[in-house]
């Protein structure tokens, strides 16, 4: 009897095949296409032609009943090999005899984080065909570490949940060295380890669980030398202070890129820099943040310098990606600095261009971080043009934006010489001014009046400027206290519109309110104009933060020359002094603090002009 199936089109060759389960029947053998499916044994023959006797049925059987089923992997996908590293093939044993393959390891100690080449090697006249290679500490059977592969003959795997945790062959073919580089953790209790390999040489012949050598965990791997020798003669450098070493100076924030092959396809990276949560640098296309390739070097939830991969998007978190082609991990936090060197032959990649022969814009950026996440940034730098990392170079910061540099202008004009001078006015020449009228109102106020007007409205201005250019909140204090500054100066006038009469019973209320509100706002706009230094003053003296220390001596130095002298006039009893002699005394007290006000306000103009990128 001969059986005729469907015509469909030959898949395979003749042979037995695994069948889709809609082909398979749960009662009993059922035909479908030219497929003959044994529902008990889940097998499927197929037949050129499709033309079946009865003696052909009872053949296959004989073979689906009598010889197990046979699964090769040439493709290397071996993950179900993980545990016990033996390969599927049937009822064929491993061999007993020692290994002609052999694992060799470049060193015999690691370190955490470290990099150890791997070969496997054969004898020139007997190859193998292919391979499994796992590291174990030794007497588990959980593989540690990660590999990064450069060869075209092997291809990374996925073992115990633990990506790129091994590795084996892309196909069959013969196969005499084979090179991977395996990374350490950098975290955890690392003990000593040993790699494993199995070795196949054809179907029936091969060698299970062959072990290298064991290497000696050292302990956590050494701080990475990074400094700025060879910028701008091997090594392409972006730092702030401008020119600052990072091996000499621990206020230093540093990276640097060098090509470390002939072909320019591996190029090494450095940075560092003060920061108890992280590190990072980044490729853009602008001076922009967003749309960035960036790579990080941040404490991570172990306590341990982590290096992380990460794609921005905007400014929001960045999002991670895999570490990819890296090596020579080397990471370290020493009294608070970070430092972190690796090599890679990532493409670098943004939204706009890839490729390392192409021009960005290198950006840093430092902040904190909580539980190996990183937050907000707290400080940023970036370079002023575009630079191609194959052309050694010492980068040059990008300058403040001009609406930066005017609201810093603003802002220090305001409450370091026109808020000063209102206030001294209405503190100390009230006296001295009583009955001399302008616009029917006393000399003392018009000028008291004028002077806080120019100071709120260059406060407003200098606030809408910083907020117009951010458009978000920066983080760190500044703007915290630039907040305060801005609320506290609209409420001032607001109160001085709204205060009772001169005759009042409860006018002494809105004296000392109004009085102490100004102090409040006069220390905390001090405080808002030093971070706001700290940001912009990349100098490596901190020059600026000195000068502004110097305004704010200066300026305590005239207040108490003025109280002093403000005091004795009103409880002295010495008749010889007239009131025009103690007038003079405090108009003169005013010019002296007019004129060594302007030195210090035009070093700090011309500094906030000259200022770099923070």
């Amino acid at each position: 009897m001969k059986t005729r199936l469907p015509d469909v089109p030959p898949p395979f060759s003749s042979g037995i095949v695994s069948a889709p389960p809609e082909l398979l029947s749960v009662e009993s053998q059922r035909c479908v296409g030219r497929f003959v499916c044994f529902s008990q044994l889940q097998q499927c023959v197929w037949k050129e032609g499709g033309n079946f006797t009865e003696m052909d049925l009872v053949v296959v059987l004989l073979l689906l009943c009598g010889a197990p089923v046979v699964r090769g992997y040439g493709s290397g996908l071996v993950m179900d090999s993980c545990e016990d590293m033996r390969p599927r093939h049937g009822q064929n044993s491993p061999q007993t005899g020692s290994s002609p393959f052999t694992i060799i390891t470049e060193k015999s100690t690691y370190s955490a984080g470290e990099d150890v080449k791997v070969k496997l090697q054969a004898p020139a006249s007997t190859p193998f065909t292919g391979f499994l290679l796992e590291a174990r500490e030794v007497g588990s059977q959980t593989p540690v570490g990660s590999y990064t592969v450069t060869d075209g003959q092997a291809r990374l795997l996925t073992c115990s949940q633990r990506p790129n945790s091994a590795v084996s062959h892309r196909s069959n073919s013969a196969k005499t060295n084979i090179q991977v580089l395996w990374r350490s953790g950098t975290s955890g209790d690392m003990k000593n380890i040993e790699f494993h390999a199995s070795f196949v040489q054809t179907y029936s012949t091969f060698w299970v669980d062959v072990k290298s050598p064991v290497l000696n965990f050292t302990g956590r791997s050494s701080q990475p030398g990074i400094s700025s020798a060879d910028c701008g003669v091997s090594k392409v450098c972006l730092s702030k202070p401008s020119n600052c070493d990072p091996s000499v100076s621990s206020d230093c924030f540093f990276m640097s890129a060098m090509l470390s092959s002939p072909d320019g396809a591996a190029v090494r990276y450095e940075l560092a820099g003060p920061s108890g949560g992280y590190i990072s640098f980044g490729f853009s296309d602008d001076q922009h943040m967003g749309s960035d390739d960036i790579y990080i070097c941040g404490v991570g939830s172990s306590g341990l310098v982590e290096l992380q991969h990460a794609f921005s998007t905007g400014e929001t978190a960045p999002g991670l990606l895999p570490l990819g082609n890296v090596s020579g991990v080397e990471t370290s936090m020493e009294q608070g600095v970070i430092r972190c060197s690796f090599t890679t032959i990532n493409i670098i990649s943004t939204q706009r261009t890839s490729g390392f022969n192409q021009t960005y814009y290198l950006m840093f950026a430092h902040g904190p971080s909580s539980n190996g996440r990183i937050q907000f940034h707290t400080g940023t730098f970036i370079s002023s043009e575009k630079v191609d990392i194959s052309r050694p170079q010492a980068v040059q910061q990008s300058g403040q934006p001009y609406i930066i540099r005017a609201h810093g202008a603003l802002m220090l004009t305001a409450w370091m010489t026109t808020a000063s001078l209102g206030m001294m006015v209405a503190r100390y020449l009230k006296g001295a001014l009583t009955g001399k009228n302008l616009f029917g109102k006393d000399v003392w106020f018009v000028v008291h009046v004028a002077v806080m007007t120019v100071t709120v409205a260059a406060t407003i201005i200098a606030f809408i400027l910083a907020f117009s250019h951010a458009r978000d909140w920066s983080g760190g204090a500044h703007p915290v206290l630039g907040c305060l500054v801005m609320i506290l100066s609209i409420l001032q006038p607001v109160g001085a519109l709204l205060r009772c009469g001169p005759q009042h019973p409860k006018r002494f209320l809105f004296n000392w309110s109004h009085a102490l509100n100004g102090a409040a706002i006069k220390g905390l706009s001090v405080a808002a104009i030093f971070t706001g230094l700290e940001r912009i003053d990349s100098s490596a003296d901190q020059w600026m933060m000195k000068v502004m220390g110097g305004f704010v001596g200066w300026e305590a130095l005239c207040y108490t020359l003025q109280e002093a002298h403000f005091r004795w006039r009103v409880h002295s009893t010495d008749t010889s002094t007239t009131v025009l002699e103690s007038n003079k005394i405090d108009g003169l007290l005013m010019v002296l603090f007019l004129l060594g006000n302007l030195p210090f306000l035009v070093a700090l103009l011309v500094g906030i002009g000259m200022s770099e990128d923070d």
